[in-house]
């Protein structure tokens, strides 16, 4: 598919250039090493990784929080973030520095060992809680992310649950995050919530606050096993025919940079993964104290943006329309 067609749609619907808005998130990328090996995952994660944030870079992350009052949440995602050195100093610090705070959380590794009180921490921080569980039954997950680990997520969300996350009224928020198994747009967000609270409720006396579809980014993993299946041009196909441009304004790139855990700043995740530098220019967490300013920066754009933009359109926060 021709690299520029994201930016051809948006042109022809008035979009183009995008651009980002305020800077309220900063989401940081701590590393690649993961206790699980998902078969979609875009950061190509796993427990053979050893890429992970320097105590420098982290002290960093946190001096810029301190000195951009804007930036309003930190969002901390991996591979597996609790299992970064330094994930304890960056969500204490940012609490201290009145930031809400998100731990990205595939919920088995708070049974790896040495995590045993990441969950008391997380609540006693009151950092909110962001859980992967891509159904409410065991086929589809162990199918996605391996065998045992419905199980242990079932048994991590009890565990989360006694502790107030995710409970009616309950300040400590727990959403959990749905991604299609196959080459498909999410469904109705609204509609798999209703499903989700009622199976895990009635079967596993589970609660949760929200729940968030994301639609798969045809890169890393995702996009290797399209390629096996010769569903490459057929998936980006299907992104491009249900572009929606009433997703345009929302999309997360537009309030959000992304950190890697070596410094460089991009403006999403998945940027990151492809190495795409930030549409501002090259830059790193040590070029400047005024990440504010990026405001209005163009963003840098790629035909995995696509994914972003279709049907109900897809974020770090679920749907956008």
């Amino acid at each position: 598919m021709d690299p520029v067609s994201f930016d051809d749609l948006l042109a022809r619907h008035g979009a183009a250039p995008l651009r980002r808005s305020r800077l309220t998130t900063l989401q940081v990328n701590v590393g690649k090493r993961c206790n699980q090996a998902c078969h979609h995952c875009h950061v190509d994660a796993g427990p053979l990784r050893k890429e992970q944030m320097d105590l420098r870079t982290a002290e960093r992350v946190l001096t810029l929080l301190e000195r951009n009052p804007g930036i309003e949440l930190l969002d901390l995602t991996g591979g597996a973030p609790e299992l970064c050195p330094h994930f304890r100093m960056l969500v204490s610090g940012a609490r201290a520095l009145h930031r809400t705070v998100i731990d990205r959380c595939n919920l088995t590794v708070l049974f790896e060992q040495g995590q045993e009180d990441t969950a008391q921490f997380l609540a006693e921080e009151g950092a909110a809680i962001v859980a992967s569980l891509p159904c409410y039954g065991p086929e589809n997950v162990e199918r996605q992310r391996g065998r045992g680990v419905f199980e242990k997520s079932i048994a991590a969300l009890q565990q989360l649950n006694g502790l107030g996350y995710g409970l009616p009224g309950s300040e400590l928020a727990l959403n959990l995050v749905y991604n299609p198994v196959g080459p498909a747009l999410p469904p109705s967000q609204a509609e798999l919530e209703a499903r989700y609270r009622d199976e895990l409720g009635h079967r596993f006396g589970i609660s949760f606050h929200r729940l968030l579809t994301l639609t798969n980014m045809p890169i890393a993993r995702f996009a290797a096993d399209l390629a096996r299946q010769g569903r490459e041009a057929e998936y980006l196909s299907l992104l491009v025919n249900h572009f929606n441009p009433a997703t345009v304004p929302g999309v997360m790139c537009r309030s959000l940079v992304s950190v890697g855990y070596d410094g460089r700043l991009y403006d999403c995740d998945f940027n990151q993964m492809l190495e795409i530098p930030l549409g501002a220019g090259s830059r790193t967490v040590w070029d400047g104290d005024e990440l504010e300013a990026l405001a209005d920066a163009p963003i840098a754009t790629a035909p995995h943006c696509l994914g972003c933009t279709a049907g109900a359109g897809s974020s770090c926060g679920g749907a956008l329309v």
